[in-house]
């Protein structure tokens, strides 16, 4: 089994003397002053697997479980998602704060990315029609002063680029700024759920199929089908549990800064280091 060890700065030799404590390390390969690949002789369980996560950030450093199907030369597809992924925000609990009703907005969007609310699409609802009445120009406002992108993004979609791999944005919130990303990045593609505008107003509705975890899904696999490989060939980043059904069967799995349950799911999980380090393994 391959473990990756992924760090701001340098390797951490020592974290890597207190894992040879436990399990068999046959070699290192450094991909990088900051990524190490470490060979090992068993197959870890999770608890194991949550030991070394926990041994990880005690070092400032990411450990992740490289799958035995990811196969670096034969990656096409990086699929993402958006709010509190490529970027700092959720971008609907922004608008709402436009209108005083951010709490009210975020309890529903924080419970909807736990897990604890099953059905995304009618959470989405519940929360698009709090914003009835806000003013179209809160999505401008909302993209220019608060909206940034997270550690490593601009890199991440360079590199990406650079390598010849397909950029696909899926995002549960709104089109309006998926396009606004997929212009300031270059991205090649991006899905996301569109919001009714009437006169210059929000109506609290969205104008067509909802964009929930089933259709990220089927977006990254329509994807995958059209460059003519197989989901083992994307790469997926998320951070919520409606990432999850896209995440599954992909050549890696990624969270950045997850959610619990989407932690003990994926193969990599970003607590500390940006979206770019994964570059590394290819």
């Amino acid at each position: 089994m391959q473990i990756a060890l992924f760090h701001n700065e340098v390797t951490d030799e020592q974290l890597i003397r207190e894992i040879e404590k436990s399990h068999a390390i046959k070699s290192v390969t450094q991909r990088s002053s900051k990524t190490s690949v470490l060979h090992l002789n068993e197959v870890l369980d999770l608890e194991q697997r949550n030991h070394l996560r926990h041994l990880g950030n005690l070092h400032s450093t990411d450990i992740g479980f490289i799958p035995h199907h990811f196969d670096a030369s034969k990656i096409k597809v990086l699929a993402m998602d958006m709010d509190s992924t490529l970027i700092n925000i959720e971008c609907i609990d922004e608008i709402a704060d436009a209108v005083g009703k951010k709490e009210e907005v975020s309890t529903i969007t924080e419970a909807a990315m736990r897990g604890e609310i099953k059905d995304f699409s009618e959470s989405l609802r519940r929360r698009v029609a709090l914003l009835k009445g806000v003013p179209a120009s809160a999505l401008e406002e909302v993209f220019a002063q608060r909206l940034r992108l997270n550690q490593g993004a601009q890199e991440l979609i360079e590199g990406a680029h650079a390598k010849g791999i397909h950029t696909l944005l899926v995002s549960g919130g709104f089109t309006f700024f998926t396009e606004k990303l997929k212009a300031q990045l270059q991205l090649r593609e991006t899905h996301a759920n569109q919001l009714q505008i009437n006169d210059g107003i929000l109506t609290g509705e969205v104008v067509g199929k909802i964009v929930d975890g089933a259709a990220k899904a089927a977006y990254v696999e329509a994807c995958c089908l059209a460059l003519g490989t197989s989901k083992h060939a994307a790469v997926t980043i998320g951070d919520g549990s409606n990432d999850l059904q896209m995440m599954n069967g992909a050549g890696l799995s990624i969270g950045y800064r997850a959610k619990p349950t989407v932690k003990e799911k994926v193969d990599i999980a970003f607590d500390h280091v940006g979206l770019n380090a994964w570059l590394d393994l290819l």
